[in-house]
């Protein structure tokens, strides 16, 4: 009999013309696994009746098989064409690393697109614009070891000295020097007509440090100025050590006459609580020759008592206004029975400096910046370099000064931190190299023969490995050209991921070709048999995997999303190259093979005639390894699958052989089975107890280095104090002034979230509202004063009226409508306050007159109000009455500290408080919303695990369709959906065993277990399904014809995490390696363990099998010869003759040449001898 091993779709036109008379057998591995070899075939023998099967797969397998046979038929024929331009194609490709930008804001990547918080975000950007706010430089100071306090006068001397160093550095650029009070938040004050006092103040009102040291005179040496202040007519220079304010304001007042307006100033200091500045609190170091004779404790010269000071928080130069709560700025407090600080473990101090918007508006049209093209990113660029350069300052104060070494001190910007996740999400290029380096000599050292230099094929695993490089290369290529940017995930596990999954089926493809029976197929399509076989297991294995990714893509979360296309992206890439780039490579390892030079090393010829021989052999048989069909005194046939014979005629013990002889007839004994099952049954309870243990979160102390500065500062910060900012942000679509009270409420509402820092009397800091109408009670009761004293009356006021009253008459006349702004007739009635609520018809022209007049309350509140009120500066002279009209607000925010913030649950809980009260008062008609930091970096918590279930439940569905579609056969989807789902909780328990917590990286390392999981499953599963015989034996069969590419592949991507293990980043060991080291070695696991035990008694049906039963398909009847190959001809047969040709047909059998009559005749001689004896064998060696 002959079939024509032509692929499964019968040979080309061309094919036939090129040899009439040549014919090949039907391939021996075909009597054992039917549709891996040929589904077309198979199905034949199905629709025949010879065999039952699953019709529908094979006619799919057969399609495809006929596809890919012809596609390494072409590839072939074309390999140095093909290699060529796929290897320029891609390399052209990686042009676009250089356009890949790693992404670092948490803004970008864990905000749930078109979600509540994008829209937040987005409404804060919109209002405020990009860059608005403030950025916090912070220094925490602890003690050397545990046991310190630094309740010590010389604990605060020694923060002093690193801060106010730190402080007074400057960095140059465009050509100016920038300090601290450039950049800073400084307190507003309004504007004066005499240019002198705005002169004076804008020099002595100094930048805002919260501080403890602002419980002690010597914080006013933080505060300057630099350049010391001289007033005309006073002696001496002034700077906050020196400085009484109400002292000194009162003689200029006395010396320069009412039309300097001093009074006024005395006044407004007054009610802001500046009075006499730091010359009445006590003095750290009595004996400094600079403290004041008015300090608490100057006439006695003892040390104050620090813990009694700091109890209850401090004050800065404006009491009213700055009141620094305990909590920030003292922490590890422990208090006795009266709630006095006895004892504590850190000092900090913040510094408020602009952002970069904030900055740029500051100083835009200023001299300073009018020759140059003065712009956002330029202002961003001074802020960072001056972060910067005040950490170093810290750094080398700290280590010069013996004052400071009983103590550690550190300092933290948002820059440096930027600057280390920056590195983190980057591409570590060496340790990269050095990982793919491994993985290229294991691909060399896995496939190298060094007794059989000629069928060697190390340097083919090592040029796959290449090539599966170059392919992820060219992908990231793409993804920087489509925009698809990368972040901490994609960097770090995207490269290992994707060469794990391409060397995977690299090794498929190279040990199908090197171990498969082409004994009966012509050389020149042996790669499309490679491809006809592997191919479609390839093509299987990357379409789950990239519908997977896809499925997962559409989730909302931006680093899921971004994550999941790059790997889907990476997949297609190495599966285009594996299947079209890979077979021209394996088209000129077969050339070398056949020309009988050495792999590698190619200079070197084989001359011996053991070569020859050997390698004529290999012309026919390729990777033939030992005889089907063995008996006793004859040689090994080519293309054995198992051998009979001895160790020696079978070749050299191998990772093949080692599973056919050992593992796979091990592994199926039914002790060791249960013995699987058992410990598979332990360690998914163990598992389960490991994710009850897992805990969400993700410490910024994780991500950065454990010796550097930066891990110091955050885990003193994250233990001692736990302080972040919020906002109450209330929206548009809301009438302000007739909606008071409710604000009022809404503000009271916080006064029951535990963190948010209190002030000493238990209540919340006063917000914008309230200090608005605080300062109008203020005005209404001047005015009532100077109404009763008859020096205000219903059309004027007198000269001697205050300021006060005669502003409070200018609101009162205010209606609030355009076309009849002022009417005197409604004093005395109307009132600016009326059971505390501000005249809501004329609030905007209310609001006006506070936002300037009041500027440090208003600045102090923080509101952030937009659109922003209108400038209007009272002057007590002015007779005009009319008051412009602000417009009505669409954005107000009401600022909080929070503290004591020291875990994501803790940060949890308190988000989850916060959104209550905000929903609350959302039915009530108020438009509202949070904002901080907590809610953006923290909030993904509140739906990181309902995601994470989301999208591990695309990735089921979608490889469970796939499967199911593909195979046509739903049992064997829901087992590898099974070992799959089993391999993800068994990921997660042990997360929770090695203490990690789950957060966005780690749920990405676990939507990629899914993808990992299939390469560890699929390869398996359709070994089984295309193998005949009872399950033991088809899990046999299918562990000898995948363990090696499965084992192989796994290994591989071992090797290339191992370099992880050897980062500066405490977090790439723990959260990386760990896991991706548990994932390959869990995958390979359940893969080649678990699954063939599955198997074994749950495995599906065969796709093909034996009518009659057994473990080898009958030999195919002969197919019908071709219509033009009846052609009538001439002949010299008779019917004599025929019976002569018969009998010497089986003379004649070991012949190549073969005539076209000789071919009807011979496929009964095979029936009839060749099975029973197959049979025998094989089951012999099942047993």
């Amino acid at each position: 009999m002959t079939v024509k091993g032509s692929g499964g779709c019968g040979p080309p036109a061309d094919a036939e013309k090129q040899r009439p008379e040549e014919t090949a057998p039907y391939s021996s591995e075909f009597l054992l696994r039917p549709s891996w070899t040929d589904a077309r075939l198979a199905l034949r023998q199905v629709n025949k009746g010879d065999a039952d099967g699953n019709r529908a797969a094979l006619w799919l397998r057969a399609r495809t098989q006929c596809y890919l046979f012809h596609t390494g038929r072409l590839v072939q024929s074309h390999a140095g064409k093909i290699l060529f331009a796929g290897v320029l194609l891609l390399a052209t490709l990686c042009i676009g690393l250089k356009s890949i930008h790693p992404q670092t804001d948490m803004e970008d990547l864990w905000v749930e697109e078109g979600g509540r918080l994008e829209r937040e975000l987005e409404y804060v950007r919109s209002s405020l614009g990009d860059g608005a706010g403030s950025l916090n430089q912070i220094v925490v100071q602890t003690p050397h070891g545990q046991a310190g306090s630094v309740l010590r006068p010389d604990a605060l001397l020694a923060h002093l000295h690193a801060v106010k160093a730190a402080s007074q550095v400057s960095v140059d650029m465009y050509d100016i020097t920038w300090r601290l009070k450039d950049l800073c938040f400084a307190p507003s004050f309004p504007m004066y007509e005499e240019h002198l006092v705005d002169q004076i103040m804008e020099k002595l009102i100094p930048c805002s440090f919260v501080t403890p040291l602002d419980c002690f005179w010597e914080g006013s040496k933080l505060l300057g100025p630099e350049f010391p202040v001289t007033l005309p007519q006073m002696p001496g220079k002034l700077q906050w050590t020196n400085l009484d304010p109400e002292k000194v304001f009162g003689l200029m007042d006395s010396r320069f006459g009412p039309e300097f307006q001093f009074d006024s100033l005395q006044k407004y200091m007054k009610g802001a609580g500046i009075t006499s500045g730091y010359q009445r609190r006590p003095c750290l170091d009595p004996t400094d020759p600079e403290c004041p004779a008015t300090a608490a404790n100057s006439g006695s010269g003892r040390p104050p008592d620090v813990g009694a000071e700091l109890t209850g928080g401090c004050y800065g130069f404006a009491t009213k206004h700055m009141h620094w709560p305990e909590q920030l700025i003292v922490g590890g407090v422990e208090k006795n029975r009266t709630g006095h600080i006895v004892r504590a473990s850190a000092l900090q101090t913040v510094i408020q400096l602009m952002g970069e918007k904030n900055l740029y508006e500051y100083w835009t049209d200023n001299w300073k910046t009018h020759n140059m093209d003065w712009s956002v990113p330029m202002a961003k660029a001074v802020l960072d370099a001056w972060q910067l350069k005040f950490s170093e300052e810290v750094k080398r104060y700290t280590e010069q000064h013996a004052g400071t070494r009983p103590y550690n001190i550190h300092s933290y910007s948002t820059e440096s931190l930027d600057q280390m996740l920056r590195q983190f999400a980057s591409f570590d290029l060496t340790r990269l190299g050095i990982g793919y380096g491994l993985m290229l000599m294991y691909g060399f050292l896995s496939l190298v023969r060094w007794s059989e230099p000629v069928r060697s094929q190390g340097g083919l695993g090592a040029a796959g490995v290449l090539l599966v490089t170059l392919s992820v290369m060219a992908g990231l290529g793409l993804c920087g050209l489509a925009g698809i940017p990368s972040n901490a995930s994609t960097t770090q596990i995207i490269p290992f991921l994707a060469l794990g999954l391409g060397v995977d089926d690299m090794f498929l493809m190279a040990l199908t070709y090197s171990e498969s029976d082409f004994s009966n197929t012509p050389p020149q399509e042996h790669v499309g048999e490679v491809l006809k076989r592997a191919g479609v297991s390839v093509l299987l294995t990357s379409l789950c995997n990239v519908m997977a990714f896809m499925s997962a893509a559409i989730l909302p979360i931006p680093a899921l999303r971004y994550f999941s296309l790059q790997a889907g992206v990476l997949i297609a890439f190495n599966v285009l190259s594996i299947l079209l780039i890979f077979p021209a490579m394996m088209s000129l390892d077969l050339r070398r093979r056949r020309g009988r030079v050495y792999d590698v090393i190619c200079c070197c010829q084989s001359a011996s005639a053991a070569s020859r021989l050997a390698s004529a052999e290999s012309l026919d048989s390729v990777g033939s390894r030992g005889p089907l069909v063995a008996t006793r005194g004859r040689p090994p046939l080519a293309g054995a699958l198992f051998c009979a014979e001895g160790r020696g005629q079978c070749g050299r013990l191998g990772l093949r052989r080692l599973v056919r002889r050992h593992y796979a007839g091990w592994l199926v004994r039914r002790p060791v089975r249960l013995a699987v099952l058992a410990a598979s049954l332990a360690a998914a309870g163990a598992a389960v107890w490991g994710v009850c243990q897992l805990r969400d979160g993700l410490d910024l102390t994780d991500v950065v280095p454990r010796r550097s500065d930066e891990f110091a500062f955050l885990d003193a910060q994250r233990r001692y104090f736990g302080f972040f900012e919020m906002v109450a942000v209330t929206q548009g679509n809301l009438e302000y002034p007739t909606n008071q009270r409710l604000l009022h409420e809404y503000h009271q509402a916080f006064t029951r979230v535990p963190n948010i820092v209190k002030n000493d009397d238990g209540g919340l800091p006063d917000f914008w509202l309230g200090m608005f109408r605080d300062w109008l009670l203020g005005l209404q009761r001047a005015f009532d004063r100077d109404w009763a004293l008859g020096l205000i009356d219903r059309e004027r006021w007198s000269r001697n009226a205050s300021d006060e009253a005669v502003l409070a008459f200018k609101l009162l006349v205010q209606t609030g409508r355009v076309d009849y702004p002022i009417d005197k007739s409604l004093l005395p009635h109307v009132r600016l306050v009326e059971d505390g609520i501000i005249n809501p018809k004329a609030f905007y022209n209310y609001l006006t007159a506070w936002a300037s007049n009041d500027a440090l309350a208003y600045s102090a509140s923080r509101a952030q109000l937009r659109p922003e009120p209108r400038q209007w500066l009272h002057v007590a002279s002015d007779v005009e009455l009319k008051i412009p009209k602000s417009q009505s607000l669409v954005y107000a925010q009401l600022p909080f500290a929070l503290s004591g913030l020291s875990s994501t649950e803790s940060i949890v809980e308190t988000i989850e408080q916060v959104r209550r009260i905000c929903r609350r008062f959302e039915a009530r008609g108020l438009p509202n919303f949070p904002s901080g930091v907590p809610f953006t970096y923290w909030e993904q918590y509140v739906s990181l695990r309902f995601f994470l279930a989301l999208a591990l439940l695309c990735v089921f569905v979608a490889v469970f369709v796939v499967i199911s579609v593909v195979l046509m056969n739903v049992w064997a989807a829901g087992v590898v959906v099974f070992v799959i789902g089993l391999t993800v909780l068994q990921l997660l328990g042990v997360m929770g065993f090695l203490g990690l917590r789950l957060s966005a990286v780690p749920a990405v390392i676990v939507v990629m277990a899914a993808g990992l999981g299939v390469q560890f499953t699929v390869h398996i599963l359709l070994g089984f399904l295309t193998s005949l015989g009872d399950r033991v034996a088809r899990v046999q069969r299918s562990l000898e014809l995948m363990f090696q590419p499965v084992f192989h592949g796994g290994v591989s991507t071992l090797l290339g995490v191992l370099m992880l293990a050897f980062s500066d980043f405490d977090f790439i060991i723990r959260y990386f390696f760990c896991v991706l080291a548990s994932l390959v070695l869990l995958g390979l696991v359940n893969g080649l363990v678990l699954l063939p035990v599955l198997l074994c008694w749950l495995g599906p049906p065969a796709e093909v099998r034996p009518a009659g039963g057994g473990d080898v398909l009958a030999a195919p009847s002969p197919q019908p010869p071709a219509a033009k190959r009846l052609k009538p001809a001439p002949s010299r047969l008779s019917l004599s003759t025929i019976s002569e040709e018969s009998s010497g047909s089986q003379a004649s059998a070991g012949r190549a040449g073969r005539h076209t009559h000789d071919i009807v005749v011979e496929p009964q001689v095979v029936v009839e001898t060749c099975c029973p004896r197959i049979s025998g064998v094989v089951l012999t060696e099942l047993k």
